[in-house]
């Protein structure tokens, strides 16, 4: 099976690249779904949680107040370290539940829908990356339209997040969602396409024999440390340092094989 990172920076468009690619029949983990599930009530991580922020940080029915807390993080680095070192192990361990079932149903691919996929390290667990991009002027049109902002407070939440250049690094397909649905949705039927050529038929080995995915999984991983980790001279030769205008979809996995630019 292989295991697809979705990303992309707020109001880039991604929960329409996701709903586009569960219209093509391709299963998707929502991370935000399962990070709400790795604090709800008598959860570790809620616990966790309550003995560094405090019970000022619950509700009155024991339920994390998300916005309480998101005020203490906001704009402290610190804490929203403690935060992220809480939480994202928990749903590490969530999404690895969730991959393994996934993988019994005899998925080809599976698309794991992660905001922070970058920055929470997740990408190590993934065969591919897909980054949806737009300018940071069309990202502050939507997030004011969608959440009426000011411009100083809509600048202020994009500035808060890592900027998309530095997902762009790691991507494999960039998909543009700078036009209209309907060059979106061919996008999104084009990476489908080639996402399928990649895992092509060696997962139904796979499934059938356990041992050959995990040994072809563990070099996947070892792969994408190598590239990302003790290679990094090539992230500097990608995409995420030229002009976002320039960028279009094309896999980028032969570029990143030879080292050529």
């Amino acid at each position: 099976m292989l295991v697809v990172g979705l990303t992309g920076g707020i109001a880039s468009g991604k929960s329409t690249v996701t709903q586009l690619l569960k219209d093509h029949k391709v299963p998707v983990i929502d991370l935000d779904v399962l990070a709400r599930v790795a604090v709800e009530p008598d959860s570790y991580a809620l616990s966790a949680l309550v003995r560094h922020f405090g019970t000022d940080i619950l509700r009155e029915d024991g339920t994390l107040n998300r916005e309480k807390l998101g005020g203490i993080v906001f704009n402290n680095d610190k804490e929203r370290k403690v935060l992220n070192g809480i939480v994202h192990p928990a749903v590490r361990r969530l999404l690895a539940w969730e991959l393994v079932k996934a993988w019994f149903r005899g998925e080809k691919l599976c698309v794991v829908d992660a905001p922070l996929l970058v920055e929470a390290g997740l990408w190590k667990m993934c065969g591919a990356i897909v980054v949806v991009y737009c300018s940071e002027i069309l990202q502050l049109q939507r997030l004011r339209s969608r959440n009426n902002l000011s411009l100083a407070d809509a600048q202020a939440r994009l500035s808060a997040q890592a900027p998309l250049s530095s997902k762009l690094k790691y991507a494999d397909f960039v998909i543009d969602n700078s036009g209209p649905l309907v060059d979106l949705d061919a996008q999104v039927e084009r990476v489908v396409s080639r996402l399928n050529e990649r895992a092509g038929w060696s997962w139904v080995l796979s499934w059938l024999c356990p041992p050959v995915g995990i040994v072809r999984a563990v070099l996947r991983v070892g792969w994408r440390l190598w590239v990302k980790g003790v290679g990094q001279d090539k992230s500097r030769r990608t995409r995420g340092e030229r002009k976002p205008e320039s960028i279009e979809l094309k896999d980028r996995s032969r570029r990143r094989g030879s080292g050529a630019s």
